[in-house]
């Protein structure tokens, strides 16, 4: 075999190892690429329906968080897709609360047409509160394939309140819809929910957007959906407005100092100041009007990633 030959098939063997070592480079790469990002979705009522389009953000993205913490709205809403559901199918499931929030009688005398808000949540003035969540979050639950934190595809902590001692107690294993309950219990509008020697009121009331149990994560994107309030709306609070903003004003009390303990990466706070607790017949609205914070989100989510990896050493996996 002469010299020229020798090189031929030299280079040959070369090419088709490079091409061979091509794609699983290319997967390192694509490994590194894939930041550690852990998602926080907080308290904020029918607000919190801003958290839709904060999920669509993800997925339109590709980007998928690694856990997810959540409390009352927040949650709920992470559970559903921490579960497995489409940002579509919660979207349609709030869509349907929704509607039968518009008309209090819907199928309520016949068995046709999407339960109504009375099917979903009574009078339970009995239990120390104006309305009673168990349908509703049995509603929510009958509509995801996951019964305890061990059937979520993500890792996912729920964020509720100790009334005695006023101090969060954190689910991330057994059943879910207790904790849900728990989560969600508004002192004086949904009744509280007892574990125990314990008496479990929302989350919000200790910590409303939990950051801090996502702290081992390398990038925390948190979705902040409380109220705020306008002195130029024209109009006085009344006594509903007065009783859901007071809580909304602790919350952001709580809030304000818990993130300066354990600070967000993404910080995105929806501008949606008018929309109150129980809005929950206003789907439309609040989706468009989180339009800017998606867009906002998308761009810091792409910055975040660009910047990752071109931090991250080639062939290596931050994860």
């Amino acid at each position: 075999m002469n010299t020229n030959t020798r090189l031929s098939w030299l280079s040959a063997i070369v090419l088709a190892a490079a091409l061979a070592f091509q794609p699983a480079v290319a997967q390192d790469e694509a490994e590194a690429c894939d930041p550690d990002i852990a998602l926080v979705l907080g308290s904020g009522g029918a607000a919190g329906l801003a958290h839709i389009a904060m999920l669509r953000v993800f997925e339109e993205e590709g980007i998928r968080p690694k856990e997810i913490a959540g409390t009352s709205i927040g949650a709920i809403i992470g559970t559903l897709y921490a579960a497995g559901m489409s940002v579509d199918e919660i979207e349609a499931l709030f869509r349907e609360f929704g509607e039968s929030a518009l008309n209090p009688f819907a199928g309520l005398f016949s068995g046709e047409g999407p339960p109504s808000l009375r099917d979903l949540i009574e009078i339970d003035l009995g239990n120390g509160s104006l309305l009673d969540s168990n349908r509703f979050v049995e509603f929510a639950a009958e509509r995801m394939d996951a019964e305890s934190f061990d059937d979520l595809e993500l890792p996912m902590s729920i964020v509720a309140t100790d009334f005695w001692s006023g101090e969060a107690r954190v689910f991330d294993s057994g059943e879910l819809l207790p904790a849900l309950r728990a989560s969600m219990a508004v002192p004086g509008v949904f009744a509280p929910i007892e574990s125990g020697d314990d008496l479990l009121i929302d989350g919000g009331a200790s910590n409303p957007l939990p950051t801090n149990l996502v702290a081992d994560h390398d990038v925390i994107v948190a979705i902040d959906v409380t109220g705020s309030r306008r002195p130029d709306s024209g109009e006085q609070p009344n006594i509903s407005d007065l009783l859901f903003s007071s809580f909304e004003i602790m919350q952001q009390s709580i809030l304000r100092a818990r993130l300066r303990e354990h600070p967000a990466d993404i910080y995105i706070k929806p501008g949606l100041d008018d929309i109150r607790m129980l809005h929950f017949d206003r789907v439309d609205e609040i989706l468009e009007r989180t339009r800017l914070a998606a867009r906002e989100l998308a761009e810091r989510l792409r910055e975040l990633t660009a910047q990752r990896c071109a931090e991250a050493p080639a062939g290596s996996n931050e994860n």
